[in-house]
This record gives structure tokens, C-alpha cells and sequence, in this order.
């Protein structure tokens, strides 16, 4: 079986990587899929400014892998997974490695994204790609919040999708 299906994998704390999401998942005509934490972030949690604070921490710990609350389980069926982040120091939160290493992603074509009011990609796709190396990746896209459905449209035709 040709795997033809899309699926749009996504964390979000504040709304804004869901709705770019969501978006996309239209346009794509994909599946979505929530990258939630066992533990949901309270607001203390996501005090970049707090070096105590929990994502402090976690982004301070190259080996931190938080527990997702539940996983993709018919991973096999897609052949594309968009997946999308906001930027957390320069890269992706660990969760997305989480996510990316929750499963057999091989011979798929993992297409990221991200939201950041006006922070880079950083190192992301670098270190993105050692937690699922035997994929096809696309380069990152930054979302800003503002795109429309054709934004989202002609870059899916850009990338072939």
C-alpha cells in the first residue's frame, strides 16, 4: 500500500502553533495530531526569564525527553509528517524529539515548522534530524500566525505536497 496519507503533528502552549496547524492540516487535507505533554505547562512552567522554571530545565538538558501524554498509533499509515513547534531557545522544545523518537519514522518525508514572532530556526532541523535520520526532510517554514490558506497552499505546492 502506497502511504499517501498527511498527518500534522504539533505542540503548542499558546495557541499559535495549533492554529498554523490547523491550517495546514486543511490545506493539506491531513490528519492532526496534538504533541501533548503527560503534564500540561502552567504559565510558572514557561518562564523562559525563571532559571528554575521547568522548560528552563528541560531546554538546559540536551537528554531531557518529556513523556507525552499519548502517541500516533498508526504511525505506518503516513507517508508525509508535517510537524510543528514554537522556537524555544533557538530550537525546538524536547518534547518534538520526544515525538520523533516515539516511533519508526523511516522512508517518510518529515516536513517542520515553527512559530516564533521573529527568533530563527537556530539549530533545529540539525538536531531534529538526529531523532528520525532515515527520513526525507523538508527545510523548516517559520510561521508568524498571519498566513493565510493560499500562504498555506502555495507553500505546500513549493515543497511538491
Amino acid at each position: 500500500m502506497e502511504r499517501t496519507k498527511k498527518l500534522v503533528a504539533y505542540f503548542s502552549c499558546g495557541g499559535v502553533t495549533a492554529r498554523a496547524a490547523q491550517k495546514i492540516a486543511d490545506a493539506a487535507e491531513a490528519d492532526l495530531f496534538e504533541i501533548a505533554p503527560a503534564v500540561r505547562y502552567t504559565a510558572a512552567d514557561l518562564d523562559w526569564t525563571d532559571k528554575n522554571s521547568r522548560s528552563t530545565k528541560e531546554m538546559n538538558d540536551p537528554d531531557c525527553r518529556p513523556q507525552m501524554a499519548g502517541r500516533v498509533e498508526n504511525i505506518g499509515d503516513y507517508g508525509v509528517v508535517f510537524v510543528g513547534f514554537p522556537i524555544w531557545w533557538y530550537v525546538a522544545p524536547r518534547i518534538v524529539q520526544t515525538f520523533l523518537e516515539s516511533a519508526d519514522f523511516s522512508g517518510k518525508t518529515i516536513v517542520p515548522f515553527f512559530t516564533s514572532g521573529g527568533s530563527g530556526e537556530g539549530r533545529t532541523a540539525e538536531i531534529l534530524k538526529k531523532s528520525a535520520p532515515d527520513c526525507a526532510w523538508k527545510p523548516c517554514r517559520r510561521f508568524t500566525g498571519g498566513e493565510s490558506a493560499e500562504d498555506v497552499r502555495a507553500w505546500l505546492s513549493s515543497l511538491g505536497l
